[in-house]
């Protein structure tokens, strides 16, 4: 019998498909990138037997015993938290992406630690976009800086903007939010003369704004697991 987690996927693999499909975009355009911070190894042996591969963690005290865990699985794993400058050495070396990304000394940290034998490391710019004092992330006006300051560590490869936006009121208030910060996007590509494939953006609760607006990552944790266990 699927457990709640299997029917979760199932449910949310659909509503993304349609809401896709409405907008629109391409099926598959938009991929689930499941927050698996606070849940148990055993949550995400569930969820990877479901189909799922992408995982975000937000500490690296956490995320290291989980990937000694379940280093036989070939799970592609996203740091999606805070970036510490004393822990980037060992983000580097075992994550994938990092959507967090908002300062240069980090992005140097990552730099010289990415391993040669591994592909560049994928990074977002995570934007503070109302300059909210309790959210990390680089202000809207430093961006281009920060931005052009990433493109020369070869051991990084810029894919993208992230953004924890405020909440709104309804869905049409979150998609305008969205489809705001997707333009700055655009904006940043076409002043860098680069191309930038990645939107992570959207939430459990704001997902189907998020795709409509253009997200190529929602990252959905609750609408998985359901409340944190750990």
């Amino acid at each position: 019998m699927p457990s709640n987690i299997d029917v979760q996927i199932q449910h949310l693999r659909e509503a993304i498909r349609l809401t896709e499909i409405e907008a629109g975009r391409t099926p598959g355009s938009a991929q689930l990138l499941a927050v698996s911070k606070k849940h148990s190894t055993q949550d995400i042996q569930t969820a990877f037997d479901a189909g799922l591969r992408h995982f975000g963690e937000s500490t690296w005290q956490e995320a290291r015993d989980k990937m000694h865990a379940l280093e036989a699985l070939p799970i592609c794993w996203h740091f999606i938290g805070p970036l510490q400058s004393n822990k980037a050495k060992y983000i580097s070396k075992n994550f994938s992406w990092v959507h967090s990304l908002s300062r240069e000394d980090i992005a140097e940290s990552l730099n010289h630690a990415r391993p040669e034998a591994l592909p560049p490391l994928n990074v977002c710019l995570q934007v503070n976009l109302d300059n909210e004092a309790t959210k990390s992330g680089v202000a809207l006006n430093k961006l281009d800086t920060l931005a052009r300051a990433v493109l020369n560590y070869p051991r990084l490869c810029l894919r993208g903007l992230m953004i924890l936006p405020k909440p709104c009121v309804d869905e049409q208030a979150s998609y305008e939010q969205f489809l705001n910060f997707s333009r700055e996007q655009d904006i940043l590509a076409q002043n860098l003369n680069i191309t930038l494939d990645s939107l992570s953006m959207g939430m459990s609760h704001d997902f189907k704004a998020a795709i409509r607006a253009g997200s190529t990552w929602v990252r959905i944790g609750q609408g998985i697991f359901g409340h944190p266990e750990l």
